[in-house]
């Protein structure tokens, strides 16, 4: 029998019995254009250099994200992928390019210890499943810093809170610095969530894209982050291939993908895409 998906679990032990969390994860790597993702999310997997962040709620699809843009570069370059992972959930055979998974707890005692050891081994692309403590973003920084294509993901609901998320997370005295290697460094942030789709069956990613800029990394270095919601609006209608949330969910909404309802559950600003929705009803 061919199986078209595995399960993972997570073991939980409550006060009078054991638990599972479990999920079904298909066998077979989606492509990214068979996710549908904006073009330029598909760019990010053909950079030489740089940090790219992957963020979204828990849930939101991430990891299927992280594996396809990994998908797109073993297939189309001949370049060593080190993941460290927690736990390895879509296994990667090498085609192109030379692919090492490790899971944390299993291979390694940390994410910090396993991106130590990935810096000894001449790595051309750095997957970090979860940039989740200060060792780790330092040393994820750090790589980038030497030529090394780091992705990483974060749990925040926006690309904008993900920056913050890295800078809050270093200690005051050097947030500055800090600041001005992001600056240079961050190449984009795909900040995604899942919504139902409109036909009640299966859920579709909207994504927020930010992309390098010299508006962006004058926002970040200049400690103005909280102005690249405002940015973000703006680009979106640019041609340079950033969207907000909301130019996600309305576009989604345009296509048919998904209702009013979902639509307005997920914005950043519900009446104002509430009031998109009922101007494009009208025409």
């Amino acid at each position: 029998m061919k199986l078209s998906a595995r399960v993972g679990s997570d073991t939980i032990v409550q006060t009078d019995s054991i638990g599972a969390a479990i999920r079904l994860i298909p066998m077979k790597i989606r492509s990214i254009v068979e996710l549908g993702v904006p073009p330029k999310v598909a760019d990010f997997a053909h950079l030489a250099r740089g940090l790219v962040l992957v963020t979204g709620p828990t849930g939101s699809g991430k990891s299927t994200t992280l594996a396809a843009m990994v998908d797109e570069i073993n297939k189309t370059s001949q370049r060593h992928v080190i993941s460290i992972e927690d736990p390895i959930e879509f296994l990667h055979k090498p085609i192109k390019g030379a692919i090492t998974q490790r899971q944390v707890g299993k291979h390694a005692e940390s994410f910090s210890s396993a991106l130590r050891s990935a810096l000894r081994e001449s790595p051309d692309v750095l997957v970090v499943g979860e940039m989740r403590d200060l060792e780790t973003i330092q040393l994820a920084i750090s790589a980038a810093e030497t030529g090394v294509l780091v992705i990483g993901t974060l749990h925040s609901n926006s690309a904008p809170k993900a920056i913050d998320r890295i800078i809050d997370v270093i200690p005051e005295e050097s947030r500055d610095q800090v600041r001005s290697t992001l600056s240079v460094l961050l190449r984009g942030v795909v900040s995604q969530h899942l919504a139902k789709h409109a036909t009640g069956e299966g859920r579709v990613a909207v994504m927020e894209v930010l992309l390098q800029s010299y508006a962006v990394a004058n926002l970040i270095r200049e400690n103005k982050i909280f102005q690249i919601d405002g940015y973000l609006d703006s680009a979106s209608n640019d041609g340079s291939g950033m969207q907000s949330l909301d130019a996600s969910l309305f576009r989604l909404l345009k296509q048919g993908d998904i209702t009013v309802e979902e639509a307005i559950k997920l914005a950043n600003l519900p009446e104002s895409l509430k009031r998109l929705a009922a101007e494009m009803q009208e025409e």
